[in-house]
């Protein structure tokens, strides 16, 4: 099996429900985001480039990105859930598993120190 991976940016704000009044990620605050994207292939289905995907075709992602989530309110694009590092990266996925079905992992760090995993089972 072979991995490739791509990292993106964006700023964005948020609000996590149910936590205590006194939890700091319960008020309106921001992040600098990093987004890492995995994609995978076994060898034998690597491109006649040699490529599980070319990157210049994750360029539709980062536009995607930068239109929908970066400088906004997750709160008002993640209508469905709680904006939470886990959450941002599951969503992620289940947007893109369809045009990306070599995409086996989506990472989301918030801060510099903490990152979150979405991986599917299977």
């Amino acid at each position: 099996m072979l991995s490739i991976t791509k990292e993106f940016h964006f700023s964005a704000s948020h609000r996590l429900d149910h936590l205590t009044a006194d939890h700091p990620c319960s008020r309106l605050h921001g992040h600098n985001y990093v987004l890492m994207v995995e994609l995978s292939l076994p060898s034998s289905q690597l491109s006649r480039s040699g490529f599980v995907r070319d990157y210049r075709d994750l360029d539709v992602l980062k536009k995607w990105i930068d239109e929908l989530l970066d400088h906004r309110h997750l709160n008002d694009v993640m209508t469905d859930r709680n904006p939470s590092a886990e959450n941002i990266a599951m969503w992620i996925y289940e947007n893109w598993r369809e045009e990306i079905p070599e995409m086996t992992a989506v990472r989301v760090s918030e801060t510099p120190k903490t990152w979150a995993t979405y991986r599917p089972a299977g």
